[in-house]
């Protein structure tokens, strides 16, 4: 069941909702990995830092598994692989930042990686669509 869920992409009928999952999952992964992955690997010391104001033990590798996550994990949701495990790691990794790393910032602060969390959710829940890796993949077995 739980391979099935995680592995199996949808048929969706309608070719512009396969095209409009392509582009939204594309662009949402590339910016992901750019605009955030890309400046926090390597790690820096004030991240760490950070990770471990907020709480969290082993901050340097809470650190690496959130710039990881943010870069890899947003270049695996763009070309469509292990899609599903990708967004739930990156879901998480925002509701870490709108709810810890951000709770004292106020809404205009949590607004934003909660936007990507509700999006990275609707990823893991509908899958990656049928242009994606996964779909090719998911298609042959």
């Amino acid at each position: 069941m739980i391979k099935r869920y995680f592995f199996h992409v949808e048929a969706y009928p309608s070719h512009a909702l396969n095209v409009s999952l392509f582009l939204f999952r594309v662009s949402l992964g590339l910016i992901m990995a750019f605009s955030h992955g890309l400046g926090k690997i390597p790690v820096k010391a004030s991240f760490v830092g950070f990770i471990a104001k907020i709480g969290f033990p082993m901050p340097e590798l809470f650190a690496w598994g959130a710039g990881l996550s943010e870069l890899i994990g947003g270049f695996l949701i763009a070309i469509g692989l292990v899609t599903r495990l990708s967004s739930l790691s990156l879901a998480v990794t925002m509701a870490v930042a709108g709810f810890l790393a951000h709770a004292n910032d106020g809404w205009a602060k949590q607004e934003f990686p909660l936007v990507y969390m509700i999006c990275f959710l609707f990823i893991f829940l509908v899958g990656p669509g049928k242009y994606s890796i996964d779909g090719l993949i998911s298609n042959k077995n």
